[in-house]
């Protein structure tokens, strides 16, 4: 069996964000099981693919909003609004139908279209409709751009998550009716998108890649360490959230870091936080905290920095949203939502590690865990795309 995996960003060799780390664990399990992948899309800027010989890189885009110039992010919005697209699936407008058909042509033969999130597969819709599809549906797009518009303050902010809602609602929609199986990556995603009780849809567990053993203790750098992008409006709430309700109710000599780009106007609200801005090695920074908050208030999907966490064995707090779709949450991991309680496990864990008590756990069980669950799913869905195809 063949595929054509069409992503909007191909696997990088060395994948920093949640979704090229999700995209590499999906297709490492086709591959597992015996599936031929050829991927599609578009790569990062100087970036190179994970597997060069198995990869069509229609060219190299930057679709973030916080590396934009003011003319590029108008431009996006007056495109968006002139061909009726979202603006993420405008951002990669950059290819004509014809070049996009001349590099499908490239992947011949494959047997079906495994459509990779909905940026891309909203771009050109009209060309996959040849051969069986299956969806794999990072997030319930359409209600992470609703919660952006409650969420915003600017009235003009308001208006285009309102419309990004409306038209991923709509996209999403035909995706699912489309397909012959979606895949999410969070149970509770299966009824958001409507496919509640349907046989053809599952959830993927997944994993961030093979836990490399640790020789002896950590060493610990720092009390507690968050990282993520946090320009990502998702993110943000979450950061936001920590830093107004939580932080306040922590030991004072707790010392806060965040990794990650960070918006300006953040930096400035919270002074007394340190912000490490973009660092050399993400594993590093968090096997150098003795504490990871998760942090997660927004959004849909599962969250792959709390799948790293567990498969690392770090201890951690975490929100209920942090932790959804994750069968086993280790025993390290304290969940709360509540501010004080969350505050309050967070005390009593960086006290714990600051008196030499090691709180670590085995992650390599989580792991294998993850992988055979995704092994099994992605099992399920082939049977169930050959069976729809007779």
């Amino acid at each position: 069996m063949n595929v054509l995996f069409v992503t909007s960003l191909v696997p990088d060799e060395n994948p920093t964000t949640g979704y090229e780390i999700a995209n590499k664990a999906i297709i490492d399990g086709l591959v597992r099981l015996g599936v031929k992948v050829t991927v599609l899309g578009f790569i990062w800027p100087g970036s190179k693919p994970a597997d060069p010989a198995q990869t069509i890189v229609l060219g190299e885009v930057d679709v973030r909003n916080e590396t934009a110039g003011i003319l590029r992010k108008i431009g996006w919005i007056a495109k968006a609004f002139a061909t009726g697209l979202t603006v993420s699936s405008v951002k990669l407008r950059v290819v004509s139908r014809r070049d996009l058909r001349a590099a499908m042509a490239r992947a011949e033969p494959f047997d079906f279209y495994m459509l990779n999130g909905v940026p891309l597969s909203g771009t050109f819709e009209d060309c996959f409709n040849d051969r069986p599809q299956m969806f794999v549906a990072h997030n319930v797009e359409h209600r992470s751009a609703a919660e952006n518009a409650q969420a915003a303050t600017s009235p003009i902010q308001k208006f285009l998550f309102g419309r990004e809602a409306r038209l991923l609602a709509g996209l999403e929609r035909r995706l699912c009716d489309r397909a012959a199986f979606v895949f999410t990556l969070a149970e509770e995603d299966i009824a958001a998108l409507g496919l509640a009780g349907s046989d053809k849809a599952a959830a993927l567990p997944l994993a961030t890649g093979t836990v490399p053993p640790r020789q002896g203790p950590r060493r610990i750098e720092r009390d507690i360490g968050l990282i993520g992008t946090w320009t990502w409006q998702p993110n943000r709430i979450g950061l936001e959230w920590f830093l107004r309700e939580v932080a306040p109710h922590l030991d004072p000599q707790i010392r806060v870091t965040v990794a990650g780009a960070t918006p300006a106007d953040l930096k400035a609200a919270w002074p007394k936080v340190e912000f490490a801005g973009r660092v050399p090695d993400a594993k590093q920074f968090v096997l150098g905290s003795a504490v990871i908050p998760l942090i997660s208030r927004a959004g849909t999907g599962v969250q792959l920095k709390t799948i790293e966490t567990f498969e690392l064995g770090l201890p951690s707090v975490a929100t209920s949203l942090s932790v959804r779709g994750i069968a086993g949450v280790p025993a390290n991991c304290t969940v709360a939502d509540d501010p004080r309680t969350f505050a309050a496990a967070v005390n009593r864990l960086v006290a714990r590690s600051r008196s030499g008590e090691n709180l670590d756990c085995d992650g390599t069980s989580f792991h294998a865990a993850q992988v055979e669950r995704l092994d099994a799913q992605l099992r399920l869905g082939l049977a169930r795309l050959e069976q729809s195809n007779g």
